[in-house]
């Protein structure tokens, strides 16, 4: 073995993530450049099958295993921290910066983990460095959302170790393998990933949490978190049916609130649950086929999803603005910004020759040879419904609609630079997505274009397009809020914390009270046999009496913490 087969690809970035702060001007830009691209060629000296084991307690680990599934997510990742740092070098806080590769080289660690425990450790320092990239911001809304996130993720992350040590006890086994969710244990462990996946009820936590990040914030933010739950229950639960309506109601809740929204990257935190939605249906259907649906869109959403947040994010840059009420006609001063912004939403429309199309189709046409019907349907109408809320809204409310007067110039260099990778490769790999397919964990047998598939997407497409524009005054947003189920633990839970102090406050009160009450028991009885007629007092000299000061502290603490 040698020292490159011990080192996870990952650490790369983790470790690369503490030399940043140190290094100055141009070393900065190379290490932000450079890092990801050496994890990247890493990723691919990795061969399959387990390639580290390491002794911890009863159990063998392993830290890394090569697996085609694992290669794929671990290779978007570390193209994802390129394009990433490449759009955040010249804005972003370099604290932000080395949080986002501990971020994304911890989300590579979980694409190589081939255990429970190792998958555990990388999984929890991720949702440090997703929490430090919201914090970095700097902003008071950042930090309210940032703790807000960390809660929710310590809460998944508790319920995935409880889980897990309730595997291991019940297996004695720490291999991280398919499984399904028949005990205790096991739906612990999936409910653990539905949290990081953004499911219900917790799916408010991504709108609530990725717009208040900084322009570069966001973009990292929207590729890690979601897109390893999705691996890892590729990995662990394929096939498992509840997903299917798991994954349903993601769909739905992001259109429906993402039509809502006012805010834009609100607009497109909504569109990541909906996305995800359609990958977790088609890991509930479980074939090889929708399972490579799930993969190949997992990967080309990553990409299309960061190039709508780059593009949006330069908007908020260089206006300072984030409603669709305050933007329009910013295509007239940001033609590059607003290109790259029709590719993005033309791929997460699933237009033809995008990356969209020759994924979510996969998906689509696993349901239909399944014979699932009413998901096919429900598939089919979200289509509509993305083009709707992704394709057309955010593109015409923030580049062309009414005239906002603002007149911005496109951002800097590095900026639009990661724009054209990521819209390049949206076009790229919706042209020929032969490279992309065989990347995929299963041999694949799919033509996208052929002419029923094509014909049927451009009639869904020209008809959500047609209601856009036909119902373009109910569309219009205004200045208003939409309550999510975010509500109940930012205000409800709120005042269900405050009622629980008060009642362990109380019960505290009443504790002490009572070791203070056997306290002055302990006095009173002290007093009468030391006092001046006892015998005691007339042998004690000032060094004993010293010592006895020490015993009754010692005492009053026994009592404290025995009632306490």
């Amino acid at each position: 073995m040698t020292i490159l087969d011990a080192i996870s690809p990952g650490l790369v970035l983790i470790l690369g993530a503490f030399a940043l702060p140190a290094a100055r001007g141009g070393v900065r830009r190379a290490l932000i450049l450079g890092l990801p691209l050496v994890t990247l060629g890493l990723v691919w000296l990795v061969p399959d099958g387990p390639v580290l084991t390491v002794g911890f307690l009863d159990y063998t680990l392993t830290p890394i295993e090569g697996t085609t599934l694992g290669r794929l997510f671990a290779t978007i990742f570390a193209l994802m921290a390129f394009a990433g740092g490449l759009y955040a070098m010249a804005q972003a806080r370099v604290v932000e910066l080395s949080a986002a590769f501990i971020y994304a080289g911890s989300a590579i660690g979980v694409a190589f983990a081939g255990d429970l425990i190792t998958l555990f450790v990388f999984w929890e320092v991720m949702a440090i460095g997703s929490t430090l990239v919201i914090w970095s911001t700097g902003t008071n809304s950042a930090y309210r959302a940032s703790l807000r996130y960390a809660m929710i993720h310590l809460l998944g992350g508790v319920v995935l170790m409880v889980g897990i040590i309730a595997q291991v006890a019940e297996t004695g086994s720490v291999d991280f393998a398919a499984m399904q969710a028949d005990s205790f244990a096991r739906w612990l462990i999936l409910i653990g990933f539905l949290v990081n996946a953004g499911a219900p009820p917790l799916s408010a936590w991504i709108p609530d949490t990725y717009p208040e990040t900084s322009p570069s914030g966001a973009v990292f933010l929207s590729a890690f978190t979601t897109k390893t739950a999705v691996y890892v229950l590729l990995v662990g639960f394929p096939g498992a049916e509840i997903l299917l309506w798991i994954g349903l109601y993601m769909v739905f809740y992001g259109i429906l609130y993402a039509l809502l929204e006012n805010d834009i990257r609100r607009i497109l935190a909504y569109s990541i649950v909906n996305q995800v939605g359609f990958m977790v249906v088609g890991i509930g259907i479980g074939t090889p086929m929708a399972l490579n649906g799930a993969a190949a869109h997992a990967f080309v959403h990553i990409i299309y999803k960061a190039l709508l947040l780059m593009s949006a994010g330069a908007v908020v840059h260089q206006t300072g603005k984030r409603k669709c009420t305050d933007l329009g006609g910013l295509f007239q001063s940001m033609p590059m910004t607003t290109l790259c912004g029709i590719i993005g939403a033309l791929a997460i429309s699933g237009f033809p020759l995008t990356s969209g199309f020759i994924s979510k189709s996969m998906v689509s046409q696993a349901a239909g040879d399944e014979y699932f019907a009413f998901i096919w349907f429900m598939l089919v109408a979200a289509s509509a419904g993305v083009f709707l809320h992704a394709g057309i809204k955010f593109p015409w409310f923030v580049f062309f609609q009414t005239d906002s007067g603002l007149r911005p110039p496109d951002p800097p260099w590095n900026m639009r630079w990661a724009m054209y990778l990521f819209a390049f490769l949206s076009i790229a790999l919706g042209v020929y997505p032969a490279p992309l397919y065989a990347l995929l964990p299963y041999p694949v047998d799919y033509v996208p274009y052929t002419v029923g598939h094509v014909v049927f997407q451009f009639q869904l497409l020209l008809f959500s397009g047609l209601a856009f524009f036909v119902m373009l005054p109910q569309m219009r947003r205004t200045l208003t809020i939409s309550l999510d189920i975010d509500w109940f633990y930012r205000r409800a839970g709120l005042r269900l914390a405050l009622g629980i102090g008060a009642i362990i406050g109380r019960a505290d009160h009443a504790m002490r009270r009572a070791a203070l009450d056997g306290l002055d028991d302990v006095i009173t009885a002290v007093r009468h046999y030391c006092g001046p007629q006892g015998a005691l007092a007339r042998s004690l000299s000032t060094g004993a009496a010293t010592l006895w000061v020490a015993v009754l502290l010692g005492i009053s603490l026994v009592i404290y913490y025995a009632r306490g």
